[in-house]
Formats: structure tokens, sequence, C-alpha cells
């Protein structure tokens, strides 16, 4: 059973964004762990931590820190597709408990795509996450962390 058969009927977070950013920019920003650790993360839970072994198969791992109490979140997965500039798509899974129990295997595909004008669209699909709680919490995190990625691509487009 694949994984998306194995996600039917749990919430999937779909999302647009359009970046003012050329897409091998933002393509660099999701596949250099430099970059990453920069505006990974919502604003509450930035990482401090982001390593990856970026081809089909490689894992990779992140730390986000909460500012206020110093609290670590881990998450980590493992590329399933690389598509460079285009298409990345990796499982995702909390190390522990998060939001509403045990953690269970979900996955991300972010596809980027060229605009005529020059920007970046990004699709993003959190699929097979495990509750409503689960989806509103993930809406607001990847939503925190995109907002946290237009700026740094805003101050890296040289």
């Amino acid at each position: 059973m694949s994984l998306t058969e194995a996600f039917a009927g749990r919430p999937t977070l779909n999302m647009q964004r359009v970046f003012d950013a050329p897409r091998a920019l933002v393509w660099r920003a999701w596949t250099n762990p430099e970059a990453m650790v920069m505006w990974l993360g919502p604003v509450e839970w930035p990482a401090v931590s982001v390593k990856q072994d970026l081809r089909v198969g490689g894992e990779w791992r992140a730390c986000l820190r909460s500012p206020d109490t110093g609290q670590d979140l881990w998450q980590g997965g493992v590329y399933r597709e690389i598509v460079p500039p285009e298409r990345l798509v990796f499982t995702f899974k909390w190390d522990e408990s998060h939001e509403d129990g045990p953690p269970v295997d979900t996955l991300v595909t972010m596809v980027l795509t060229e605009t005529e004008d020059g920007q970046t669209r990004m699709d993003f699909t959190h699929e097979g996450l495990k509750s409503e709680q689960s989806l509103t919490g993930h809406k607001h995190g990847w939503n925190s962390t995109a907002d946290r990625l237009e700026a740094w691509l805003a101050t890296h487009k040289d």
C-alpha cells in the first residue's frame, strides 16, 4: 500500500504562495540546509538545526526551538522525489507526540513554477495529517514558515 492510499480519509493541507524571487533561488532555499535553517519553522518555533541528504532515499532532519521556553521539536523524513528546480517530495514525521498524540507519517509535495513575470509560484501539499486539529496546527505552521521564507528571499536576491 502506498502512503497516499494509507492517507485515505485523513486531512490534507493545500496552499499556494507566489514569491517575488526566481525559481532557482526558491529551490536553493529548500535544498540548502544553511539557507533552510534561516527560514524553516513558524515564527514561534524557528529552526535551529537542519540536516539534509538530498537524494531520493536520503534523510532530512530539523529541530525547531521555542524562543520562549527553549523546548525543542524534532522532525524528519525521507526524500521520495527530487526534480530540480521544480519538485520536491518528502515524508514528514514528528519525533515525539505533538498536538494530538503519537506522531504519524505524512507526505509533503512542493512544486515550484516560474510565472511569466519572473516570480515563483509554490504549490504545497501536506497530506496524511492525523486530525482536523493537526491540520489547523500545520496550516498555521506552514503559513508562518512561508512568511519567513518570503522575508528570507527578499534579502537574498543577489
